[in-house]
């Protein structure tokens, strides 16, 4: 079953965005595809774009308190959760194009659009590719991927601090992730969150429930595999971008914040970069007053 399927146990996507307040979980044929999305709020418009192994709900935290503010619209990319599984089209410029036509189709010719891990870099995406539908980009936790991807170990030397990102390599391997994984994604969900999470509550039983669903089928974990197997096109397209004209906020924790500090002025001319405390790679979801109080002052 799929947090989509509507089975009345609280866990589909309707009954998960009810749950939230005055949100909506809505579809739209775009760009080729299907996207689910879930809306709510009034302002200026301001896209959420979640990483994986999540989906939209990755952003429930924060999406009554933006709602106050924006109009939030917490987006499914394409070959996750609610939103179809095509058999390509996951590289992150086509998928920024998936976003920019979804904003068209609601009525918005310009975005503040914000994303984490995949989510970030099909943000950075949309800005380089449509800066004049971009008001203002944030980037949690990730940068867009780039030619130093090329260099991770696969095999660490012992001093060399965690995490290794085997999880990479390993949605790059054709057939064999769905031979383990369907019917069983919640040992990667689990795994995921054990290793990036400062506080195991933060992301409940129930939580990773709506994530293990989303994933749980064939069809999704090759849709998932398809994000990563677009690395190297991703990489081709980066280097094609200058820098960027939109302003950028980074959220990052510890080393990911002096890492942001140090490449983001190289990729941006107008760039802030904040340290968010007591966390690791799920900052949404650990620190969600963090990121609402960024989100506020950097957007407006």
């Amino acid at each position: 079953m799929s947090a989509t399927d509507g089975a009345a146990d609280g866990l589909s996507d309707p009954e998960l965005a009810a749950s939230l307040g005055d949100f909506e979980s809505r579809h739209a044929e775009v760009n080729g595809v299907r996207l689910h999305y879930v809306a709510g709020g009034a302002g200026e418009p301001l896209v959420l774009v979640p990483g994986w192994p999540e989906t939209w709900w990755e952003y429930r935290k924060v999406m009554p308190a933006l709602a106050e503010r924006y109009r939030v619209i917490a987006v499914d990319l394409r070959g996750m959760g609610g939103s179809s599984k095509p058999a390509g089209g996951f590289d992150k410029k086509t998928m920024a194009a998936d976003i920019r036509a979804l904003a068209r189709r609601l009525g918005h010719e310009r975005i503040n659009i914000a994303g984490h891990g995949i989510g970030s870099m099909v943000a950075f995406a949309h800005a380089a590719n449509h800066p004049e539908a971009t008001r203002r980009l944030a980037l949690l936790n990730t940068t867009h991927i780039d030619e130093s991807y090329y260099d991770f170990r696969i095999m660490p030397p012992p001093d060399e601090p965690p995490p290794h990102r085997w999880w990479l390599a390993f949605n790059i391997v054709p057939d064999f992730p769905v031979k383990l994984l369907a019917g069983r994604y919640r040992l990667m969900i689990d795994y995921m969150f054990g290793l990036s999470l400062t506080d195991p509550r933060a992301v409940t039983d129930r939580d990773r429930e709506v994530y293990a669903r989303a994933y749980d089928s064939p069809e999704a974990i090759r849709a998932c595999q398809g994000w990563f197997q677009a690395y190297q096109k991703d990489i081709a397209d980066f280097a094609s971008y200058g820098r960027l004209t939109v302003p950028v906020l980074g959220l990052a924790y510890g080393p990911f914040y002096e890492y942001m500090s140090k490449v983001l002025p190289q990729q941006a001319e107008d760039v802030r970069v904040v340290e968010v405390a007591n966390t690791r790679n799920y900052l949404v979801e650990e620190q969600p007053q963090a990121v609402v109080d960024a989100f506020v002052d950097f957007f407006g």
